[in-house]
């Protein structure tokens, strides 16, 4: 209920010369607000307990054991030419939308949770079905942790408190990217090395660059809170691997304007669109509620197709139970998409939680 309505609030990042800033907070470019009304609120809450749901899965969310050697040796390494052992491009799903990316010389986590529930406290909330697919101490040093929005499984106080207080003698202090406004929450925490970002606004490290992208969606942690910070996905360019993660989002065409606004860079001649795509698959039912603000596997599909990406994978599923479906059924929707698309299975998959995959890098410009 904390996350379903809000009251109006002050934006203290207000800019009137960006249209997607309002005096109270921000607001998504094709829909104004994806606000329930508590009302709506009551009547799905009613509803899924008439209905006994989410049902359970018939089967676990499949996990393997995580190549812990393989990650460290990975992420130890650079991408420079100069370099005597070149990073090979590689993601594990550690569960739910936290993937650790290495590429382009970096390790870079996405909406880092490892806490056993995805809520303000540990005492209630929902509940991890499987462990995350790596620990904190297993993973390489990381050297950018990005965060698509304020919800409470995105944005895991313990799991980035945890990440920022690991000494790294190897490599500078972690860097965290966050959208506008989120900065306050990190400083609350102590944690000082913080950049935020506006929509289409962008950061180098290392030579590799990280934008914030618009989706539809939205934020709060609290009742007084509704929308006061920004909510995006990420698009990161190195030479050796372009890829994207979508945070949440329900449908819009801001994966077309995304596509769009880095076309040039993205050509054919260039190594054509993003190598990879990381995009949510679960947590869309039910449809009259979910769907502006969290998209269903088809429509994941379209997302792959609008980024013009050459691989996607899907995250945010099988982790925790936080809508009506269970939570084996998006791989199997996601699999029904691909055939009404007339699309080969291998070019949107899922992944086993703890499961490293390796993907080619670019060619050389």
């Amino acid at each position: 209920m904390l996350l379903l309505s809000g009251c109006a609030s002050v934006n203290a990042q207000y800019n009137p010369a960006k249209p997607h800033h309002t005096p109270e907070g921000f607001k998504n470019n094709y829909i104004s607000s994806v606000t329930k009304s508590r009302g709506d609120f009551f009547r799905w809450q009613y509803q899924r307990l008439v209905d006994d749901l989410p049902k359970p899965p018939q089967t676990p969310t499949p996990a393997v054991p995580p190549d812990v050697a393989f990650i460290q040796r990975n992420g130890k390494v650079t991408s420079t030419p100069a370099s005597s052992a070149i990073m090979q491009p590689a993601i594990t799903w550690i569960g739910h939308a936290t993937m650790l990316v290495q590429a382009n010389g970096l390790n870079v986590l996405t909406d880092p949770i490892f806490s056993e529930r995805a809520s303000p406290v540990q005492s209630f909330g929902p509940r991890r079905a499987q462990p995350p697919g790596l620990s904190i101490e297993q993973l390489p040093p990381i050297d950018v942790v990005l965060i698509s929005h304020n919800h409470y499984d995105h944005l895991d106080k313990t799991s980035v408190l945890a990440l920022a207080n690991i000494v790294n003698t190897e490599r500078s202090a972690t860097l965290f990217l966050v959208p506008l406004g989120v900065k306050a929450l990190f400083d609350d925490l102590g944690i000082k090395n913080v950049r935020e970002l506006d929509w289409w606004d962008n950061v180098n490290v290392k030579g590799v660059e990280f934008n914030f992208t618009p989706v539809q969606h939205w934020s709060a942690r609290g009742l007084n809170d509704r929308s006061q910070t920004l909510w995006g996905g990420w698009a990161i360019f190195g030479t050796q691997t372009h890829w994207y993660f979508s945070g949440d989002s329900g449908y819009s065409q801001d994966f077309t304007d995304t596509r769009k606004r880095f076309a040039e860079r993205q050509t054919p001649a260039n190594g054509g669109g993003f190598d990879m795509a990381l995009i949510p698959v679960g947590a869309y039912e039910p449809r009259w509620f979910m769907k502006d603000q969290h998209i269903n596997p088809a429509e994941a599909v379209q997302i792959h197709q609008d980024l013009r990406a050459k691989r996607s994978v899907g995250v945010h599923w099988g982790t925790f139970n936080l809508t009506d479906e269970p939570l084996d059924q998006p791989p199997k929707d996601l699999s029904l998409a691909l055939r009404e698309r007339g699309l080969a299975p291998d070019v949107f998959t899922v992944m086993a939680i703890g499961q490293t995959r390796v993907f080619a890098a670019r060619p050389d410009p």
